[in-house]
């Protein structure tokens, strides 16, 4: 990074510097966990002679378990592609207005976990509904092991509450999907026949300024053999938007393969309430009392608002662990 040319290509930089935040990620906390315990041990050699330091040790070794523990589930981020950014990419399912509208909410809702958590969060695609909410959007979130955190995200996501657009006031359910695919780099091999995809360019649809309903410069990919869609309408540019779809469809790609190297593994998805697109996996409620509960690990909150604010760490650490014991089950 010190290198004079080192900038020359940004694209590449950044994959450099993503590394070294991830790298960063583990070893410093690692040090600092060593050094604790090293200060420990001197605090309580010296407990014989003064008495009154025994009060200090207590809490120290809380904080060293705290710290071992968050070294331990960092360790469980160590699938070949959970150091990449994540794709993620939510869309409104079953229950009309209430299911855009809840759709629009997860989305801020991953957004300000990527906030909360000091990582980078780009909107690519976003496509409103007329009457309320979005019909899909996709955001890529950049940080360490983003993917690997987020990943367990991949389902279908319910909410039950007294609908804003039911003049009766009755309850509602609604659904939303959310797909997760890993941010390849261009070094990472992803085999494509361009004959397999066909694009199609149109006008882009939302926020953005007076030139998203004037120009064609939104780009849709879609992979014939596997029926996956890519598109972004995010930027000016034809290119740049070009450019994104596909780093999105190799994405998507690359998460295909990834589920067939995990199923030769540990047959990780014989159990289908695990993971996959189209598993009902939390719960939200907010009638007739609120809570968020998560179908496989059991983890839940009984505050939805704090959960929809980006306070979503304890699900995802836990679903890690669940994985985990999951896995050593199946071996």
């Amino acid at each position: 990074m010190a290198s004079p040319s080192f900038w020359d290509s940004p694209e590449k930089a950044q994959e450099v510097v993503q590394q070294l935040k991830n790298l960063r990620s583990v070893v410093e906390p690692l040090r600092s966990a060593i050094q604790s315990c090293e200060d420990l041990s001197e605090l309580a050699s010296m407990i014989s002679e003064e008495p009154s330091i025994a009060d200090e040790v207590e809490p120290e070794v809380v904080k060293l378990e705290d710290s071992i523990e968050q070294l331990e589930l960092k360790a469980l981020l160590n699938g070949p592609m959970d150091e990449c950014g994540a794709i993620l990419a939510v869309h409104a399912r079953e229950g009309g207005l209430d299911a855009n509208d809840w759709a629009e909410m997860m989305l801020g809702m991953y957004i300000a976990w990527a906030q909360k958590h000091g990582y980078a969060a780009e909107l690519v695609d976003r496509s409103d509904n007329e009457g309320a909410g979005i019909t899909q959007a996709t955001v890529i979130i950049r940080g360490p092991s983003a993917y690997g955190y987020l990943k367990g995200e991949e389902g279908i996501h319910r909410l039950v509450r007294i609908s804003p657009y039911n003049a009766e006031g009755k309850r509602q359910t609604s659904f939303a999907a959310v797909d997760v695919s890993p941010e390849v780099s261009d070094s990472v091999e992803i085999e494509i026949n361009e004959k397999d995809v066909r694009e199609d360019v149109f006008r882009a649809s939302g926020a953005g300024g007076q030139h998203v309903n004037k120009t064609s410069s939104a780009i849709r990919l879609t992979h014939i053999p596997t029926g996956i869609v890519a598109q972004c309408q995010s930027d000016r540019s034809q290119h740049k938007n070009r450019a994104q779809a596909w780093k999105m469809l190799r994405a998507r790609l690359a998460r295909i393969e990834e589920e067939k190297r995990e199923a030769e593994l540990a047959t990780k998805y014989q159990n289908k309430t695990v993971t996959g697109f189209g598993s009902q996996i939390r719960n939200y409620f907010l009638h007739p009392d609120q809570r968020v509960k998560d179908s496989r690990t059991g983890f839940q909150v009984g505050n939805f608002h704090v959960v929809l604010a980006g306070e979503l760490q304890g699900f995802l650490e836990a679903f890690l662990k669940y994985r985990m014991m999951n896995e050593a089950g199946q071996s």
